[in-house]
């Protein structure tokens, strides 16, 4: 394993150089580009003399105000440039590098793709380009100048605004664009192709009208329209509810299917993995076009929440990215069902950054040190992040949070700040002590709320909490969090039964039947009083989900029915669905131990009929539906089984779907009524939630149906054309036959591959559904499609597809002759040679490597080992693999 250097937050220390301009020329060629970078050096007060740079490119010569310098004037080792006894007073540098775009598959700096070029420097790709110091809280005025040869080249994009062009001998031209916002290097971009561009505009609420760019490959043009409204909504909504204007005469997005991230939100000029910003009625499902709405809203919203306000080092890359995605999420729950949204955010925390926060990587929001910090783009950082912006809103209210939001960007516009300056702005805007709070920032884990409640006879309901965080790699001893618990009371009376209760909190004469709890101790007491008699009275707790926490209290089955049934607060309802299902899928796995019969499950039986009985929305029934996955099941667990936890798991849906195949049947024919009726059957599919939430509830219905009824393959392979009437239904119909072992199921899935061969994005659906299923032939299949026609190892979406989807294919990657772990560590080995990156995060798919039972972690720990003792195994990946097998020893 290579040597690893880490950088420490305690380390920072201010530049002693800034770069407050810096001019850019490109001159691109067939095999190679040409790149002069000016920089206006300023030197600080503090300035020691030496001007040290950062850049991996080819160095082709340095100026230092217009004289050339020799090699023996500088030094360049180990990718840092240092230039010693530069003038104390502000200076000019003239740095010429050489690049090769065709030559770069890391997919960082400038590299190709399909034969145009693009650029990704965040984190730290701009020094891929040229040399500078590379840093968020060095901020400049940028000024690009690109020349190419026009007929290949005839689209040259930078950031800002477009303030001249023209033609230039032997056929090639010039474009030059001046951004007039200071910015950090990681914000800048560069496009050079043979695009088209769709075009619109917007006018913003002060009348200002705004040109809006698509640029995508001609053959993927007609599928940007929901992109370019997506934004339209997006930029009105950031108008209405945060008062935010787009502040540029255009806004450019590019789309290309070679892409690290989804997106990313270059001043300007974002580019756009395809996956998030292409959508058609004939390729993309529901999902897809909700994810191409949020995250084009999310790069935008980008636009205040980090690119106006930037974070000072990349220690605080929650920031930006926390405060946005929390943006985004409420502009998607502003656009459609807000319960159901609500319910996904959760539900993917849970299932994914949970246990992340209980792993070998685990590590705070705002982390301490990092040795590659392509490695902390993680869910902690942008999900948990959330959580956090959203806990602020939770104790201050909308109105609150607003003030909150003002204060910030009249203080920091401009400039390059921290976590802290944002809760500062928090507290002050509204007198609000968040000094405890700033734990949620430094301390990495999931906390536990342990609460139990009884009824006393002078009418106070008593609620006793404890709180706890375990110990993770970075800290043993946690210090109690400043917590808001919101909660409710219900009575299970038989005569105000799922009547809620109001009550007072202590000190407190007003009643309420909602409030929320500010906890701060490690243990706390709370009497809640009401009037009136109750007999039996039943806590609402964590209502919304107030806190990233995990939540325990001994609810009887009584009890969480109560709740599922007449809660107000849909995430409540929801988790006492989940809860019930969680306890099912526990006793099942006991049993399985045990060799004991399964349970019967009648109280969740009953639950579920409800469910299916309920006037509820579509989407909200199909997330009551919805069964915890593995990953949510054993994070924070040691010695598990995965196999027994997926078969105990497996047992419940084949029960689910076997006692309630006539209700599914049944349901799945009302909401096919209701889809063809909102939509009709003339017309052609479109996006439009109401109806997306129709298809949602077929497709879990369709999937406990072939579940029940495998032998009804044939039946859906006969009537398939038909049935298949857009993507939705077609993706919903091949994931629920997905697991069946009939031929049927390969025809129908090689029928799907011919008919899409030349859509990238929806071959990426056909890789993941080869490498999700749980058929006997699967670890071949998957083998095969490393070599089919259509995919490409150096191709992240297809890379992340197939691999990514066998990471978490319980019973092949967790296989008990371990060879799910060897072949996923020898594709990973093969891709850390040109793309670490995306290496890294498939190596992450062995951080439950700690809690496994004996013999799959050597298994596990034993090709880990293998990856690790390569000396050219990148820092990215061995960063992670380092980490895993520390926590694993």
């Amino acid at each position: 394993m290579p040597q690893q250097t880490a950088h420490y937050l305690k380390d920072y220390r201010a530049p002693e150089y800034l770069v407050p301009h810096i001019r850019l020329n490109f001159d691109v060629y067939d095999d190679h580009t040409a790149v002069t970078a000016e920089l206006s050096i300023q030197p600080q007060p503090d300035a020691g003399g030496t001007l040290v740079l950062q850049g991996s490119a080819e160095l082709v010569s340095l100026e230092l105000n217009g004289q050339r310098l020799p090699e023996t004037a500088y030094t360049l080792e180990n990718n840092t440039l240092s230039i010693p006894n530069v003038p104390a007073q502000p200076f000019k540098l003239s740095v010429a590098t050489r690049l090769y775009p065709h030559q770069n598959k890391s997919l960082m700096g400038l590299y190709a793709s399909g034969g145009n070029l693009y650029t990704q420097c965040e984190p730290e790709g701009f020094r891929k380009i040229t040399y500078h110091p590379d840093r968020p809280d060095v901020m400049g005025i940028y000024t690009t100048r690109i020349s190419a040869d026009h007929a290949r080249f005839p689209v040259l994009l930078s950031n800002g605004n477009r303030t001249g062009h023209g033609t230039l001998p032997d056929n090639r031209h010039w474009v030059e664009w001046h951004d007039p916002f200071a910015k950090p290097s990681y914000l800048f971009a560069l496009v050079a192709g043979d695009l088209v561009c769709t075009r619109d505009s917007f006018t913003t609420r002060s009348g200002r009208q705004v040109a809006l760019e698509f640029f995508t490959r001609a053959e993927d043009a007609g599928k940007v329209r929901f992109g370019i409204e997506s934004l339209k909504h997006a930029m009105r909504w950031d108008e209405t509810r945060f008062g935010l204007e787009y502040d540029l005469d255009i806004f450019m997005v590019v789309a290309v299917g070679d892409f690290n991230m989804g997106a990313m939100e270059n001043k300007g000029l974002n580019i756009f993995n395809t996956a998030c910003v292409l959508a058609d009625s004939r390729t993309a499902t529901d999902a897809d076009f909700e994810r191409v709405e949020g995250v084009i809203a999310h790069e935008y919203f980008h636009n205040w929440t980090g690119n106006r306000v930037t974070c000072r080092d990349w220690f605080q890359l929650s920031l930006k990215e926390g405060l946005t995605v929390f943006r985004d999420q409420e502009f998607s729950a502003d656009r459609a069902s807000r319960e159901v949204r609500r319910i996904e955010n959760v539900s993917f925390l849970r299932a994914h950054q949970f246990p992340e926060d209980a792993g070998p990587t685990a590590h705070p929001v705002r982390p301490a040190s990092y040795v590659e910090m392509n490695n902390f783009y993680t869910l902690t950082v942008y999900e948990k992040g959330a959580e956090v912006v959203r806990m602020y809103h939770t104790f201050l209210g909308e109105e609150g949070f607003q003030k909150g939001m003002k204060l910030y960007f009249q203080r920091h516009d401009g400039q390059a700040v921290t976590c802290d300056d944002f809760r500062a702005a928090m507290a002050d805007a509204n007198s609000f002590d968040f000094e405890q709070f700033a734990l949620w920032y430094s301390q990495a884990g999931t906390p536990v709320l342990e609460v139990s409640g009884s009824l006393q006879a002078d009418n106070r309901f008593v609620l006793n909490i404890r709180q706890s965080i375990s110990p993770t790699p970075d800290m043993a001893a946690k210090q109690p969090m400043m917590i808001p618990l919101k909660i409710a009371l219900f009575s299970a009376d038989e005569d105000t039964f799922g009547q809620p209760i109001p009550f007072r909190l202590p000190e407190s004469v007003q009643e309420q039947t909602e409030a929320v709890l500010t906890l701060r101790q490690a243990e706390e007491t709370v009497a809640l009083q009401f009037e009136g008699n109750h007999q039996q009275v039943v806590p609402s707790l964590l209502r919304g989900f107030s806190a990233p926490v995990n939540l325990y209290y001994a609810y009887s089955e009584h009890e969480l029915s109560v709740l599922l049934a007449c809660d107000s607060d849909p995430f409540a309802r929801w988790e006492a669905a989940q809860t019930l299902y969680r306890r099912a899928i526990a006793a099942n796995e006991a049993a399985l131990l045990s060799g004991s019969p399964l349970p019967e499950h009648r109280a969740l039986l009953q639950a579920i009929d409800y469910v299916l009985r309920a006037d509820i929305s579509a989407a909200f029934q199909s997330a009551l539906l919805a069964i915890p996955n593995e990953a949510e099941l054993w994070a924070g667990r040691q010695n598990v089984n995965p196999l027994i936890v997926h078969r105990a798991r497996e047992a419940l849906l084949d029960l689910i779907a076997a006692h309630f195949a006539d209700q599914f049947a049944a349901l799945n024919a009302e909401a096919r009524r209701m889809e063809e009726e909102q939509s009709g059957l003339a017309e052609p599919y479109e996006y439009h939630p109401q109806q997306a939430g129709w298809r949602a509830l077929r497709n879990a219905c369709r999937a406990f149906i072939l579940r029940a009824r495998p032998g009804h393959i044939e039946q859906v392979a006969a009537n398939y054309n038909q049935m298949a009437r857009n993507m939705t239904h077609e993706w919903g119909i091949l994931s629920a036959i997905n697991h069946n072992e009939r031929p049927e199921r390969n025809r129908l899935l090689e029928q799907f591959a011919a008919k899409f061969h030349s859509d990238d994005l929806v071959m990426c659906k056909y890789f993941s559904l080869i490498a999700a299923s749980h058929r006997a032939d699967t670890p071949a299949q998957v083998a095969a499609a490393l070599e089919h026609p259509a995919f490409s190892l150096e191709n992240p979406n297809k890379t992340r597809s197939l691999l990514g989807s066998f990471s978490r294919n319980v019973p092949h990657f967790h296989t008990a002759d371990g060879s799910g772990y060897a072949f996923l560590a020898d594709q990973i080995g093969r891709i850390d040679r040109f793309n670490p990156q995306i290496a890294a995060r498939l190596a992450q798919a062995f951080n439950i490597c700690a809690q496994l039972e004996p013999q799959r972690r050597s298994l596990m720990r034993a090709e880990l080992q293998k990856l690790a003792v390569n000396p050219a195994l990148s820092k990215d990946s061995g960063e992670i693999i380092g980490k895993i097998l520390q926590a694993s020893a």
